[in-house]
Parts: structure tokens; sequence; C-alpha cells
């Protein structure tokens, strides 16, 4: 039985080393109770082993009791909705175990009896010993305080159960606090959850253990709780449906305390059951008799103490295993225990959590009040906005979107204007070795005049290259509008992003931006148009490549004619710029081929000069458009919208005073957070301060 012994040493010893940190930071040590003591009716203190029978009242003097308290207080102002664990101890048990029993013999109280499930909330048990003869005791429920007295405090709980969770035999996750202030009640505070049943009887829902489960997993799985699981000695521990569930949140059992009750009615192999361990309860065995029938607390306790030192076999168990008084010492131990090793990371928590909220508050918009706050608002969002587009746009900065791609704009653009130059070239080699220079036979032919014969008719010049023109006129109109609506799309997700907080301005800021799109898109198929028509108006540049293509180009003429007037040649020819092509059936069109092959040639130079002043001019009048539309238009389009329209004027200004539900549904919840979280910080506060605090 030693085992047990060196475990509450040790975590004497880990009580001890407890630490909290300083206003900067720093890690102290927290210096509680050493040795344990307890606290005789006359109020003096003395030291106790922890294998003695002390009273049920005694405390770690009075450096205990505030942490205590604390911890309370944090419970009762619901810190746990801000994520934020206390240390807990949470009673569970299966149905009949003895819970109840249990936790009158220290409360010093009557709770509810009866059939089925007499616990059906949380029940979040207080005790605190105080030296006025006369108990108070209250509930607190629903966000008010009942006073009771403790004849009267079952039906007082019974009540506010059905208060809570409905007559019927339902349960709630809703806790009830009951608060015991008795003169030799140990400073305890306990969480008696629901009786584990399987099977549901009648009045109770089909799904009632799947409801308890959930409850009961829903305290004890936080490793701030320790688990005290009340096992009845009548059963085996392995088959106990609480001590499966505790299992699965704490498998090693470093976190379970384990009390087997009616130690008086199977006293046959409880030893051994205690001493095996089978079923890993790592913070070890207490072993206590039930009252029976109308004996007093303190008949019930002579009763047990005379029991475990006369008994055959229930004397052979170690006595710091034994008796509600032992049950009640350890509770307090390791509740002080845990207390003090979870303040210092309570304390980092509340302070994280604290500056968390506060930090999201005030990136929220501000809250506005008057109209002249709204216009400081609304331009101050317009100035943001223009800046942002400024560098996603013109300056090829992407910072604020460094993850969306889609935000990245110059790269965008330079691959769409890539992909629409590619397009160019590709329909521009369509058919280009096919029945190679028919086309340009057949204008020639139509375009022939009274003149000498060796000149190029330039009107048949102008025929085909306007025809190549219209093959590709579509393909710069298709170019802009994709790349207009790729900026409207951005222009709208940097201004969603600025006014996300004001719904009202948002579809304005929409309207607007829809309207100075469109209205630029239409400018720029006016001009796309216009260049387009340049290109068929006239055969013109100033380019000296041209001049060399065509050069380079016509080099090859000695080859086709060559091939042309030696009919033993192979009629496959490889001609740069067009590749390998079939020229046989040129050969019987001696008078027009030579002017048909110099045309091709002046054509296919030329073309490489249109094709890069369409990708070229697109380039350049994006370039201005856009940067035209940042720094000029835009503002003037959206304040024009906003106060201008028949939708907007002055009252849409007013209008953004009106926050969103979302945004003020989050404004209300982060100011109650950080209230409450406050309140929580100066009750740790307060607490630090009362204890002594070393280096």
């Amino acid at each position: 039985m030693s085992s047990h012994g060196e475990h509450s040493m040790a975590g004497q010893q880990q009580l001890q080393n407890a630490h909290v940190e300083d206003e900067e930071g720093n890690p102290r040590a927290l210096v509680l109770a050493q040795p344990l003591s307890i606290m005789a009716e006359d109020g003096e203190e003395t030291s106790l082993p922890i294998s003695a029978h002390p009273p049920l009242m005694f405390s770690f003097n009075e450096r205990i009791r505030p942490l205590l308290d604390a911890v309370d207080k944090l419970r009762h102002l619901k810190v746990a909705q801000e994520g934020i664990q206390l240390p807990t101890i949470v009673v569970v048990g299966d149905q009949s175990s003895g819970k109840s029993s249990v936790l009158e013999s220290l409360a010093g109280i009557s709770l509810p009896r009866g059939q089925g499930i007499c616990t059906r909330v949380p029940l979040i048990m207080r005790l605190q010993h105080h030296q006025d003869p006369e108990p108070e005791l209250h509930l607190e429920y629903h966000g008010k305080i009942v006073p009771t007295r403790e004849t009267d405090v079952a039906e007082a709980i019974v009540s506010a159960t059905d208060e809570i969770a409905g007559n019927g035999k339902g349960i709630s996750h809703t806790p009830l606090t009951l608060v015991v202030k008795k003169r030799g009640v140990p400073d305890l505070t306990m969480v008696d959850l629901p009786g584990i049943t399987r099977v549901p009887v009648h009045g109770q829902p089909e799904d009632i253990y799947e409801q308890i489960s959930e409850i009961i997993t829903e305290y004890i799985k936080p490793e701030e709780s320790i688990i005290l699981n009340v096992l009845s000695a009548t059963v085996d521990f392995p088959t106990c449906e609480s001590i499966r569930m505790s299992q699965r949140v704490d498998k090693s059992g470093e976190r379970t305390l384990a009390v087997v009750t009616k130690a008086d009615k199977a006293p046959e192999g409880l030893l051994e059951k205690v001493t095996a361990d089978d079923v890993n309860i790592g913070l070890g065995y207490v072993c206590v008799r039930n009252r029976i029938g109308e004996e007093s607390y303190e008949e019930a306790h002579e009763e047990e103490a005379h029991l475990f030192q006369t008994h055959p076999l229930l004397s052979k168990i170690d006595k710091s295993i034994v008796g509600v008084p032992v049950l009640a010492q350890k509770l307090v131990h390791i509740q002080a225990t845990i207390i003090s090793k979870c303040l210092p990371e309570i304390v980092r928590k509340i302070n994280d959590k604290l500056n968390s909220s506060v930090s999201e508050l005030n990136k929220m918009p501000q809250h506005l009040s008057s109209v002249g706050e709204a216009m400081t608002v609304f331009m101050r969002i317009i100035g943001f906005s223009k800046e942002s587009l400024r560098k996603i746009l013109l300056r090829g900065e992407f910072d604020e979107y460094p993850e969306d791609r889609r935000m990245h704009c110059t790269a965008r653009l330079v691959e769409m204007l890539n992909q629409y130059a590619g397009e160019l070239q590709k329909s521009a080699e369509n058919k280009l070795t096919e029945n190679f220079l028919m086309d340009e036979m057949r204008v020639l032919d139509e375009a022939k005049g009274i003149g000498l014969p060796n000149f190029l008719p330039r009107t048949a010049f102008l025929v085909i290259l306007q025809k190549k023109v219209k093959e590709i006129s579509k393909t710069p109109v298709d170019f802009m509008a994709k790349v207009w609506d790729y900026i409207e799309t951005v222009l709208i997700t940097v201004f969603m992003n600025h006014c996300e907080n004001y719904p009202q301005l948002q579809s304005a800021m929409r309207r607007a931006t829809h309207n100075l799109v469109a209205k630029t898109k239409d400018e720029s198929f006016d001009r796309v148009m216009e260049i387009v028509e340049m290109e068929k108006l006239a055969d013109y540049t100033c380019s000296p490549e041209y001049m060399s293509d065509w050069g380079k180009l016509m080099a090859q003429h000695n080859l086709f004619m060559e091939v042309m007037n030696d009919y033993s040649k192979p009629t496959r020819i490889m001609i740069e710029g067009f590749g390998e092509i079939e020229v046989g059936h040129l050969r019987g069109h001696s008078d027009v081929r030579e002017q048909a092959f110099d045309m091709k040639m002046r054509i296919t130079a030329y073309w490489k000069v249109v094709l890069k002043r369409l990708v070229d001019s697109m380039a350049l009048h994006l370039l201005l458009r856009v940067r035209n539309l940042v720094d000029q238009d835009m503002e003037a389009e959206i304040v024009n919208e906003l106060m201008g329209s028949p939708v907007g004027g002055p009252g849409a200004i007013q209008r953004m005073l009106e926050e969103s539900p979302s945004a003020a549904k989050k404004r209300e919840r982060l100011n109650k957070s950080i209230k409450l979280l406050k309140d929580s910080k100066e009750v740790v506060a307060q607490i630090i301060d009362r204890i002594t605090v070393v280096d």
C-alpha cells in the first residue's frame, strides 16, 4: 500500500513547486502550505500526515481558500466560454454506485434520492468551512441566487433542476451551483454529473445514454479536470461504464481518483481489488462505508472508522486509503495541487485571449456616430482602395494578397497579353502552306490593268492585307473584353475588402465599378476597332525590319524559279519562314507565279510588322487606360454613384452609419468577451496579490 502514500507525497511536492508569473511574465514560485495542515475546532492548525484520520474540515491554511475562491469566481464568470478550462474535480459514477452518499458525507447534507437519474444537470457543489455554527446554503442558476436550508436543500435542488431541465426526466448541460458554507466541511468545489445508465426508464429519452455520455465527456475531457470515479465494491471495476469513459480521456489514469463505496457490503477481495489496480487508477483508491438509514453524519463517520479498524478483512487495508475523512483530505490536497499547477497557465490564457479580443476589436471599423465621421471614413476607404490598386495594377506589388495569384495583376496581364500575341500568330499562320501562292495569283489576275507587266499593283497588296486583318479582327476585341472583365473582378475585390464592414457602401461601390468598367470597356473597343481599321487602310511602316525580312525571303526566289523551270527537280521544297511546301501546282502558271511569289514575301514580311503593332498598341492603350482609371476616373465615378444617383444622395452617407447585423453582433461579442476577461484578470490578480510570491 506504500504506492498510494508515495503518490500523495509526490502530489504535495508538485504543489510546493507550483509557479505563477509576475507582472512582467517571469515565472516565480508560488508558495502554498508545507507541510499539509488541518484546522481544529478551536481554530489552531496542526501538521497532519496523509495517513491519519482527520476531521472533514481542514485546510492548507488561508492561502488555499483564496485560490479556490478565484477558480469559483472564474467559473461563475463563465470564463470557459472563452476556451479557458478551469481545474475541476468531476464526480462520475454508474447509476446506484453510491455517488450521492459520498457527496452527502463530504457536504454533511442530504441530496435528492429516488428511482432513476436524480442528478439531471451538472451540480457544482462549492463547500466552504466557516466558523459560524449556523450553516448558510444557497443555489445559483439562471442568474439568480436562491437561499435554502439544510432540511430543504434536496427539495430546492429538485425544484431548480425542474426549472433548468424541465419537469420530465431529461437532462441539461446548464449547470446548477450549490453553495454550502458550513462548519466542519472541507474546502472543496466539485461537479456532480448524472449517473450513467444504459437503459432508459419510463419518461426518459431513448438516447439518454448518449446524452449522459456527451455531458460527462464535456467535463472530464479537459486536461485540467480531476476525475473522481465512484465505484461500488459490489461490482467488478473493469465492467463499470464510468471506468470506460474516464479511460477514454485519461488512458494513463494520472488524473483519476477512485472512491470505492459499499465496502461493508462486499469486503471479500476488496483489498486485492484496490492493490491490483486492474483499471489503472493513477491517483489511487479510497474505500468508504455509506451512511445507513437514519444515522447522523457523525455516527456514520464513527461506524466507518470502527469498521475499517475491526473488520477481519477491511482492517487489512492501509489506513491511508480508507474513510471519508481521508477522501476529503485527498481531494483538498489534489485540488490545491491542480489549482496551483494550472494557475500560471490560466493567467497566460486570460492575457492572451484578452489581447487577442482587444486587437480584434481595434481592427473593426469605428462605430460611426455622425455624417462627418461617415464622410471621413468614406474618403479614407477611397484613398486606401486607390493605393491598393496602384500597387497591384500599376507597380506590380502584391504584399496585400501574397497567396492569391489572381491578385498578382501585372503578372496576370502579361500572361493574357502573351496569350493574345500567340493567338494572333496562330490565326495568321492558318493555310500558309496550303495551295501556296494561289490566293495571291487570283488577286493579281483580278487587279490587272493597262501598264507595264513587271510592277506589282498596290491594290492587290491591299486586298490581301485587308483580308488577313479581317480574319484576325475578332482576336483583339476578345482580348480587350477578357482584360476588362478581369480588371473589374480585381477592382471589386479590392473595394469589397476595404469596405467589408459597410455593406450599405459595398453595393454602391459594386455599381460604380461596373459602370466605370463598362464605359472604359466601350472606349477600349472603339480604340481597338480604330486600330484594326487603320491596319486595313494603308500599308506603311518605317521599321527597317520590313525590308530586311523581305530581302531574306526573296533570297529564295532563285531556288523557287529553278524548281519551276526544271521539271526534273522534286516539287516539294523547303522555303525559310514557310517550311516544306508543295509547288508542283504552280508550274502551269508561268505568267503570274513570279509576281505572286514576290507578293507573298512582301505580305509575309509586312504581316510581322502588323502583328507587332496590334500587340504593342493594345499593351500601351491598356497601360494608359488602367492608369487613368485608377488615378482619375474611379474616384469621380464612385462619388457620383454615391452622391448623385437616385439611390444615393446625402442619405447614402447616413446609411453608412448603420452597422451591419453581423458587425454589430461581432462588436457586442468582443465587448462582452473583453469585459469578462478583464473581470477574470482582476480576480486572478487579486488572488496572486494575496499569496506569498518569492523569487
